[in-house]
């Protein structure tokens, strides 16, 4: 591995823990499941990290346990997206419903 791919690797990592940190402490205990699709926003920055860390271990030409790891990545960040979504429009059809029973 080179400097200079380390010293990218090692950045992205800071950035992406330091991004993911800011992102879950400002949201308050009271509105974290309303804003689950907001924080989805976490597994986003995860897939263009696994991405980008793919594509940088291609150009080295390392793809075998590089490339395994990235796919896992991306999978795993995937099935986080999705099933946030999914709750987030699952309670969103609850909220809908109370009001329309309700009036």
């Amino acid at each position: 591995m080179t400097p200079e791919l380390l010293i990218g690797s090692l950045t992205l990592f800071v950035l992406s823990i330091f991004l993911g940190f800011e992102l879950i402490t400002k949201v308050p205990a009271t509105l974290h499941t309303p804003l689950m699709s907001g924080a989805n926003a976490i597994s986003g920055i995860s897939i263009v990290g696994a991405l980008i860390g793919s594509n940088v271990a291609y150009d080295a030409g390392d793809t075998a346990f590089s490339g395994v790891l990235a796919f896992i990545a991306v999978v795993l960040a995937m099935i986080n997206v999705v099933g946030g979504f999914t709750v987030t429009n699952k309670m969103l059809n609850m909220i809908a419903g109370r009001k329309r029973g309700g009036a």
